[in-house]
């Protein structure tokens, strides 16, 4: 029986199996494979973790939801928000990279596998987690002579270095056995053929090899690869080896133009640093993928104690925290207009670096920590960060100083994340805090934000006229400036134009504010505007304008990745197409709405005229369909992943 097939047979019936063995042996290759085996076969979700980039177990539980899909959005501990929603669910949850946050890990999936019956949890681990009917799984290197050697000859091959000659591969055998057949050894050792002839290779690295054996540096298996990315360091020219060091004060894959503002300086200019990069992947010190380079965990821990005796850590980590703090700037100056949708990707794309800039100035600077949390916060709170937002912004505003507009910024982006948990009360205190603070500094788009932060929670507790009283304040002071707070503001007055009935003018608002945005390339306002266009169109009784509205606020908030406003979308269409006659299609939105909604952590949300809408459609809904037809359309939908019904809801609709 294979490798694969044990583990397969390990994954049916213990709920908790990890991988161990030393590093680069491969455990995070045969988890990949297993999980891909799981996924054709049906019947479980499979969610895969990505831990190594974590520094410590802070961010566990927020990582580990991201890689379920679900986007918390509830003041309760975020374990059990978790865990609840997990209950009814058939998952496969691995966990990759567990070593550094092992008593983290331990007490996170001891929980969730207490409140999820049908959660089976695959860890990978130099040492297992510990826990009552863990299954341990030792991953063994690949056979030496075949598998082995196949991997470095096809390594070799892809650098131009055919190994064919009988000589060759009697040294390729010998070298393979010395290496003890681990993954990461046989490719670093591939990576230098393009230089070197496999004899060379074979003559220098036996060498090493030996004299480790010698001063009984650990077990062979760990002699191996400490000894092989050793020699694959000094193999490397110094400024590939100053680039390697550099490169390990990144937590997550980076592209190329992050690594040149980073890592750059000193002996690395531009040309060499791009020659450099290019000879560390040509080496498989570096794996590049989509155009992002990231380094293996054994790999950066050398690179990062390179990087402490060169003396160099405080300065790059510096260096790296400013970088993403100058981005963070560009993304809050780029939010309204036609880069916004890049700028959201972005931020999720970088998010391991965000975090690790926000820890150092936390650390370092009570200024920056504050600017920095409050530029990110409304971003990371429509792309499903909500728990690391609170967290961080909570903590940066507890440090002395970093007064002025910045601070106005974290209070209004803790406001919005505590609106979006549910919390109205702190909510509350935040938007007048962020009110009289915006007042004292003169900040004029703060005083929007105040007024929009304040109007939502009037909206959301049922007080239109509050809500449109409070934006038109707001706007009256702004003198017709375009910016995000007066568009935001703009967008409370259409809603409570809406919520009080006066559906005409709210389309006037609507129609105006929606030209505005399209003119400038902006998609969060207009898809939230296009939520209101698809509410105003059902109430005058023109269901074809309203799915055709609601389809667009799907596309925008798909755009940014705003599960929150998807949920929302899907409500808005389900009940468009019940309007409109199209019972089965309006089914499967509602299914894909009620995944979303769980999704969140809470029931279905939205402004108080929603939930009639949603109470007489769906009732519509079922009337045509049956009961029966009904519930199986239903649970047909909501056994697929709602981004697959979503693409079919939409088709080619709704796009400008």
């Amino acid at each position: 029986m294979s490798e694969l097939d044990r583990l397969d047979e390990a994954l049916r019936e213990p709920r908790l199996v990890t991988l161990t063995g030393v590093g680069g042996v491969g455990k995070s290759r045969l988890a990949l494979q297993a999980a891909d085996r799981v996924r054709a076969a049906g019947g479980r979700t499979v969610a895969w973790a990505d831990l190594w980039p974590l520094p410590d177990d802070r961010l566990l539980t927020a990582t580990v939801a991201d890689a379920l899909d679900f986007s918390d959005h509830t003041a309760i501990d975020p374990v059990e928000a978790l865990g609840r929603w997990l209950r009814d669910r058939e998952h496969l949850l691995v966990l990759d990279s567990c070593e550094h946050v092992t008593h983290g890990c331990r007490d996170l999936v001891d929980r969730l596998l207490r409140a999820s019956p049908g959660l089976t949890v695959l860890a990978t681990s130099r040492e297992p987690l510990g826990l009552t009917g863990e299954r341990v799984v030792e991953v063994e290197p690949l056979p030496a002579e075949t598998d082995a050697v196949r991997l470095l000859r096809d390594r070799a091959a892809a650098l131009g270095a055919g190994l064919d000659a009988p000589a060759d591969l009697l040294a390729a055998g010998r070298l393979c056995r010395w290496l003890q057949g681990i993954p990461l050894a046989v490719e670093l050792v591939a990576g230098n053929l393009a230089e070197q002839s496999i004899e060379e290779v074979e003559r220098a690295l036996l060498s090493r090899l030996d004299i480790a054996a010698d001063r009984g540096a650990g077990p062979p298996r760990h002699r191996a690869v400490r000894t092989t990315v050793g020699w694959s360091h000094e193999l490397c020219t110094p400024t590939e080896r100053l680039l390697w060091a550099r490169l390990s004060v990144f937590r997550g894959p980076v592209d190329a133009g992050t690594v040149r503002a980073v890592c750059g300086g000193g002996p690395l200019t531009p040309p060499v640093l791009a020659d450099a990069l290019r000879g560390l992947e040509r080496r498989s010190v570096l794996s590049v993928r989509g155009g992002r380079h990231r380094m293996l965990d054994t790999v950066r821990e050398y690179g990062r104690m390179w990087l402490d005796e060169l003396g160099e850590s405080p300065e790059l980590s510096e260096r790296h925290a400013r970088y993403f703090l100058e981005q963070a700037r560009r993304a809050d100056a780029g939010w309204l207009g036609p880069d916004q949708t890049h700028w959201y990707r972005w931020t999720e794309d970088a998010h391991p670096d965000l975090c690790a800039a926000v820890d150092h100035w936390l650390a370092t600077r009570s200024g920056a920590a504050v600017e920095l949390t409050g530029l990110l916060g409304f971003f990371w709170s429509c792309c499903g960060h909500l728990p690391e937002a609170a967290s961080y912004l909570e903590e940066a505003l507890t440090l002395p100083g970093a007064p002025g507009p910045a601070r106005v910024r974290a209070l209004w982006a803790l406001g919005v994340a505590h609106v979006l948990r549910g919390d109205i009360r702190s909510a509350s205190d935040l938007a007048e805090a962020c009110r009289r603070e915006a007042e004292q500094e003169g900040d004029a788009d703060g005083r929007l934000r105040a007024a929009y932060l304040a109007g939502l929670i009037h909206l959301l507790t049922g007080r239109p006229m509050a809500a449109g009283h409070t934006a038109d304040a707001g706007l009256a002071r702004a003198a017709g400036a375009v910016t995000p707070g007066a568009m935001m503001c703009r967008l409370v007055r259409v809603f409570a134009l809406t919520g009080q009935g006066f559906l005409d003018r709210a389309r006037e608002e609507a129609e105006s504010l929606r030209a505005d945005c399209v003119a400038i390339g902006e998609w969060w306002t207009r898809a939230y505007t296009d939520y209101q266009l698809a509410l105003v169109s059902l109430f005058q009784d023109r269901p074809r304008q309203a799915v055709a509205y609601a389809r667009s606020m799907l596309d925008g908030k798909r755009r940014i990745g705003d599960g929150f406003g998807l949920a929302l979308g899907l409500d808005v269409l389900a009940a468009a197409l019940a309007a409109e006659g199209s019972a089965g299609p309006a089914a499967e939105a509602y299914a894909a709405g009620e995944t979303l909604w769980g999704s969140v952590g809470h029931p279905q949300r939205g402004t108080p005229e929603l939930g009639p809408v949603r109470v007489h459609y769906e009732s519509t809904v079922r009337s045509v369909l049956g009961d029966e037809e009904y519930e199986s359309v239903m649970l047909r939908s909501m056994v697929r992943e709602p981004e697959e019904v979503l693409a079919e809801l939409l088709g080619s609709a709704g796009r400008e």
